[in-house]
């Protein structure tokens, strides 16, 4: 393999590696009943303002 594909292939697998992360600690926290940190949620596609107006049951 060469240098440049080895590179992407360990950026792909870091974005993936920080993707589940953010979804385990913002389950994690909800579960809590804290909200997630908004790093978290900017990481899996989730507006942090949006998530603080869902109305919890």
């Amino acid at each position: 393999m060469s240098a440049l594909r080895n590179n992407r292939l360990f950026a792909t697998l870091g974005t993936i590696a920080d993707v589940f992360g953010s979804a385990a600690a913002a389950a994690a926290a909800v579960e809590a009943g804290r909200t997630p940190k908004a790093k978290h949620l900017r990481t899996l596609g989730i507006d942090a303002d949006a998530f603080r107006r869902i109305e919890r049951l």
